[in-house]
């Protein structure tokens, strides 16, 4: 009875131990100072004008007191674990679209997909309520605004392009997915069951994974334009025939031109112009009439490489040949030779597809594509590289930079 008594005082007092250790607020040490990569100018080279410090000496963001770079709000503090690339993070680099996308100031810290540790939350939101995260959340952000401020050891990311990671999806895998992944899964919402499928562009950050998605979505035959034909047709991508453009026009395939895609999906930019070339030459078309409900979808224009600094390149780029191309194809007369045209602005404010994409992810049944020459470490020679493959718009998947494995 004596020892009985004993072993449950015993057992109450370890109980009563474990339950305030977990009770207790996971908390971090965070330094001053932090790595970080830091570009000093405009411009391509990236050997001259970019660069990660082997020491910290860069100031580390404070929650509520600095300002993040891309000017958003809602912030919380993250200890960053991994970054992956987008078009995006070259451009503002090499200073085509300054006036809109650059930096506040030099040097600054690129990059703005993300996933890291929540080290810092707000006591109270800008809204007044309570921040959705807790401090030792493993998150993924994708950009906000611009592609700014995430290549460091910690960075600001916001919490409406936010989710947290479900535990079997590694923080590289996280970085990749959540902006380009969540792009192709809301281009997937479009596609219908038994669809044929033409993905152009289909082996870069969007494409590898909107493979997947259409066919997840009930596609009947997926088919991809890529330099890496092989690839395309392997394990996860799984494309029904792919073709490499540079030894075949796509266009002219005789299985295509005899059985028609419903929808083609651009991601690479100069499909339209080559349909309209086909067209006049006489050739018969790949992809329906609009008339026959053929669709084609875009999220670029022509040149995928554009330059913008005034708002009248933006109407030249964008808004002009967008507008023209959905009106003729719905209402003119190409409407019984053209595809029905849909520019697709594709990434919302807010992190419901992002929860979706993650889900899947966890699920296995998105696979996050990652080019295989990384994920590059934080280092200058790693990140240069990074950013090298980034701008040669030929990558194989995300290109994605690990930052970071400490838990």
């Amino acid at each position: 009875m004596i020892l009985s008594s004993i072993v449950l005082v015993i057992t109450i007092f370890i109980h009563n131990i474990m339950t305030s250790i977990h009770a207790q607020p996971v908390s971090f040490q965070i330094p001053p100072k932090m790595r970080a990569a830091q570009c000093t100018d405009y411009g391509t080279n990236v050997e001259q004008i970019l660069s990660v410090p082997q020491e910290g000496t860069v100031d580390t963001p404070r929650l509520g007191i600095d300002k993040p770079p891309a000017a958003f709000k809602n912030e919380i503090l993250i200890k960053v674990q991994a970054v992956a690339l987008a078009p995006g993070d070259a451009r503002v680099m090499s200073g085509k679209t300054r006036e809109f996308q650059g930096p506040p100031q030099f040097p600054y810290t690129p990059g703005g997909d993300v996933c890291g540790i929540v080290v810092a939350v707000p006591e109270e939101t800008k809204k007044g309520g309570q921040c959705k995260f807790s401090v030792g959340d493993r998150v993924a952000a994708r950009f906000m605004n611009k592609p700014l401020g995430m290549l460091g050891e910690y960075a600001l990311c916001n919490t409406d392009v936010c989710d947290v990671v479900p535990q079997n999806v590694s923080s590289e895998d996280a970085a990749a997915l959540v902006s380009s992944a969540v792009v192709a899964v809301l281009i997937a919402d479009r596609i219908r069951e038994g669809d044929r499928v033409l993905i152009y562009g289909a082996g870069g950050g969007v494409g590898s994974h909107l493979c997947q998605m259409a066919r997840l979505q009930g596609a009947s035959y997926v088919a991809g334009v890529g330099r890496d034909s092989e690839r395309l047709m392997e394990a996860p991508l799984y494309c029904d025939y792919a073709v490499d453009y540079t030894k075949t026009d796509p266009f002219s395939v005789k299985e295509w031109c005899d059985k028609p895609f419903d929808v083609i999906i651009d991601l690479a930019g100069g499909a339209w112009p080559a349909l309209l070339q086909h067209r006049s030459s006489g050739h018969p078309s790949i992809v329906k009439s609009a008339k026959s409900k053929g669709r084609y979808l875009t999220i670029t224009p022509d040149n995928p490489v554009f330059e913008i600094h005034k708002m009248r390149d933006f109407f030249k780029i964008f808004l002009f040949p967008s507008l023209g191309r959905a009106i003729s194809s719905r209402i003119g007369l190409s409407r019984a030779s053209m595809p029905k045209y849909s520019y697709v602005l594709a990434l919302p404010e807010t992190s419901e597809a992002l929860t979706r994409t993650l889900a899947l992810a966890s699920e296995n049944k998105l696979i996050a594509c990652i080019d295989e020459q990384g994920p590059f470490p934080f280092t200058s020679d790693g990140v240069r590289r990074a950013f090298e493959l980034q701008a040669s718009y030929h990558t194989k998947g995300k290109v994605v930079i690990t930052v970071s494995s400490d838990k």
